[in-house]
């Protein structure tokens, strides 16, 4: 496990040796051409009452958002089946809650097990967890629980202020004793420095175990959210992340998350080369724009890259050239 010094040191490395060590990690522990395809959807949209700064469906800004209740289970798994059909191994299910009610967990877990039927992996972020929620996932055969971190503990209040840094670790503790993998990572670009970066990668390495999957996201500025304004991060910088995350989590599938639909291909690029190996695959995330599938596909072709197959997705796997 890496302590915040070492990760310092691998920040202020020049750009092309960093992005050598990471390459030659990334080879270790996976097929360096391949990239695992999942796929998000907004199952309940809006209305939620936390005001995290970066978010579009907090009840508390003024955003173009429109609020849905949480989808039937047939919208749910017709979604699934076409992400499958383009090619996506893993979909993943957002609800815009605190945390979700046992009414509706019921619903979610329902959704759960027809996903899995499909023979996807299957991923939800819900919110902060009560006693026995994660349980519940789990029986309905969850592989993964999404819960970010976001940011460090000490740009956190910055951030958010209706629930604590520490009430998301909590969460996380219970989707671990559960035995579900974690999906957890954060959003850079929002104000911090460089030592919250550092800080960050720190405590999700610090994690026993780390995340099985690590999402990387710049910030999308959404105009009425608080953060809307934010002098937009340094690409290098960006870039520099993702390969201080590959180092530090090595085992890790690293995800490039939100952000990707304002990346040029050359910087998307930069982002493989730095060691992620997992995008966010469709038109939309949960209410952003994404890059649509074709030009996805169209920029695997251009780099000699590919995707991941269901076989190849879970566990991670040492790469034949290591």
């Amino acid at each position: 496990m890496p302590d915040t010094a070492t990760i310092a040191a691998l920040f202020e490395l020049p750009f092309n040796d960093l992005l050598y060590r990471a390459q030659g990690v990334h080879r270790s522990h996976f097929d360096p051409n391949a990239v695992q395809l999942s796929t998000l959807l907004s199952i309940k949209t809006g209305g939620c009452s936390e005001d995290c700064g970066y978010c579009s469906q907090s009840a508390r800004f003024h955003t173009d958002v429109p609020s849905q209740p949480l989808m039937s289970r047939d919208e749910v798994i017709a979604a699934a089946r076409a992400a499958k059909a383009r090619g996506a191994t893993r979909f993943c299910m957002g609800a815009a809650w605190r945390g979700p009610k046992e009414k509706d967990l019921a619903q979610v877990t329902d959704m759960i097990r027809a996903v899995k039927d499909l023979g996807m992996e299957t991923c939800a972020t819900l919110g902060l967890l009560r006693e026995g929620q994660a349980e519940q996932l789990a029986q309905a055969g969850l592989d993964y629980y999404n819960h970010n971190l976001d940011t460090s503990r000490a740009h956190y209040d910055n951030i958010v202020h209706t629930h604590s840094f520490d009430s998301r670790m909590e969460t996380l503790k219970k989707v671990r004793s559960a035995g579900l993998k974690v999906c957890c990572g954060g959003i850079m670009g929002m104000g911090e420095s460089r030592e919250d970066r550092i800080q960050f990668i720190a405590e999700l390495a610090a994690l026993d175990p780390p995340p099985e999957s690590v999402p990387i996201n710049l910030l999308v500025h959404i105009p009425g959210t608080p953060l809307s304004d934010k002098p937009a991060l340094d690409p290098i910088e960006f870039v520099r992340t993702i390969a201080v995350a590959r180092i530090s989590m090595p085992a890790s599938f690293v995800r490039l998350s939100a952000g990707r639909s304002a990346m040029p291909d050359h910087l998307q690029a930069l982002c493989f080369l730095a060691g992620a190996n997992s995008i966010f695959y469709g038109d939309r995330l949960l209410t952003t724009p994404n890059p649509e599938s074709d030009a996805d596909l169209r920029l695997f072709e251009k780099l000699g890259i590919y995707p991941m197959t269901a076989e190849i997705a879970a566990p991670p796997r040492k790469a034949a050239e290591a």
